[in-house]
């Protein structure tokens, strides 16, 4: 952490979109966003064709500077902001610019890789892959009822995608009860899922976690691969509460101040032969 200022016109990256620019400013690890939304503007028509998901799957937190927009969630439920408005906005929304005004904010949550454009083609790149999921939602579920279990969930979701972004990794969908998560380096991966741990624990939850390195196939809405389905299944031999890597993430992550331990000898469901997994047990902050 250092001092140290950018400004909005000298943006390290413009992404232009349908009636829309978003300026993008870095500070080390911290990504802030200036969005500037014509009037006409709406994510549904403007921006889901580059995205490729049925809404916004990214986690919104900004402060309002002109215009206005208004925001809907699957529920029906819709939020308004205006100038001077610090508004949050969680994953699964729609909205669009209100007025003849264009609609001008600042946001420090999503701005990684939201509104980027991504090639039509299928791309294979080397991935971290992780996969997440509550132990036990099904009785968590029946307990609390279907409304309070519904926010709840929603509350893990949008803290498990800020998680994920902290560590410059991608949200490629939830899975209802857990996450799926790409990122581009597999101590990132398993902070991230590290994060993601401790966010649910603070709401009450526990989870279980799988992590894994390997060649993928991207598309804008999802992942797919052998290195996905290793990832799963890691995942679903992990106890409540556990971080459960491949021998290949321990490979590529010595002296990154994760401590290990042996978790055994493992026959993964679907996949070849018995596979040597590893337990997180303690990380150097960052």
């Amino acid at each position: 952490m250092r001092l140290q200022r950018r400004r909005f016109n000298e943006a390290s990256d413009v992404r232009t979109i349908p009636r829309g620019r978003i300026d993008v400013v870095e500070l080390d690890d911290t990504v802030v966003g200036r969005m500037t939304y014509e009037p006409g503007w709406r994510w549904s028509v403007d921006v889901q064709p580059i995205a490729g998901t049925d809404s916004c799957q990214y986690h919104h937190l900004g402060f309002t500077l002109s215009g206005r927009l208004r925001a809907q969630m699957p529920d029906g439920t819709e939020l308004e902001v205006g100038p001077g408005d610090v508004f949050e906005i969680p994953p699964g929304h729609d909205a669009w610019v209100v007025g003849d005004e264009p609609w001008v904010s600042v946001d420090f949550e999503a701005m990684r890789t939201y509104g980027k454009q991504r090639d039509a083609r299928d791309e294979r790149i080397l991935a971290s892959i992780v996969f997440t999921d509550i132990v036990d939602s099904t009785s968590r579920a029946s307990d609390l009822g279907a409304a309070r279990w519904r926010d709840l969930v929603g509350e893990h979701n949008r803290k498990a995608s800020a998680a994920i972004d902290r560590y410059r990794g991608r949200l490629v969908k939830t899975t209802g009860d857990g996450v799926l998560a790409q990122f581009d380096g597999p101590e990132r991966a398993v902070r991230g899922a590290a994060a993601i741990r401790d966010a649910a624990q603070g709401l009450g939850l526990a989870i279980r976690a799988g992590v894994h390195t390997g060649e993928v196939q991207t598309t804008a809405d999802d992942v797919r691969g052998i290195a996905v389905h290793t990832a799963a299944r890691i995942m679903a031999v992990a106890g409540s509460g556990e971080i459960l890597v491949s021998a290949t993430v321990m490979d590529l992550i010595d002296g990154s101040g994760l401590t290990f331990e042996d978790a055994g000898l493992h026959e993964l469901k679907g996949l070849h032969g018995t596979r040597q997994l590893y337990r997180l047990v303690t990380l150097e902050r960052d």
